[in-house]
């Protein structure tokens, strides 16, 4: 089996990490400590700069949620590439947690966050399987659907 190129793949999907996410408040997009980096939580935005908003199960469809978790992914993604540069030294995405902005009886909190697992699989192959977990808040800043964030590790 060939090796994966995460680079490629985001072109075949016709995604642009070019940019990483502007901080909204007094934190960095990612922080590397030995081989392993945290990004920080990132919200749903769209390529023009909004964000989606509203609660999941109420005022946000499971289509709309689960797009909110794949946008969440492409900008941990460019967080991650202005770290490390190459995302090639990608080694194994270690951890997602998935928080979910839920009305009170919504219950399908992993499906949202698949939107970002397939996504992270779609680019980084099996170094893109990883532990997770999904939960339901009651609100998340500005009201976004949802955040995530997550920890890699990656090669010297």
């Amino acid at each position: 089996m060939p090796p994966v190129n995460p680079e490629e793949n985001l072109a075949r999907l016709g995604i642009d990490v070019s940019k990483p996410p502007t901080p909204v408040a007094n934190y960095v997009p990612a922080v590397r400590t030995g081989n392993l980096v945290f990004v920080s939580g990132q919200g749903p935005r769209r390529p023009d700069g909004s964000m989606i908003t509203g609660k999941v199960g109420d005022e946000v469809s499971m289509d709309e949620a689960c797009e909110a978790a794949r946008l969440c992914g492409i900008g941990m993604i460019a967080a991650l590439k202005s770290v490390i540069g190459d995302l090639g030294k990608v080694r194994c995405i270690v951890k997602l947690l998935g928080m979910v902005n839920a009305a009170p009886d919504f219950n399908d909190h992993p499906k949202v966050i698949n939107g970002c697992s397939d996504l992270l699989a779609d680019v980084f192959g099996d170094s893109g399987k990883h532990a997770r977990s999904a939960v339901g808040m009651g609100s998340l800043p500005n009201q976004i659907s949802v955040e995530i964030e997550m920890v890699v590790e990656v090669a010297d």
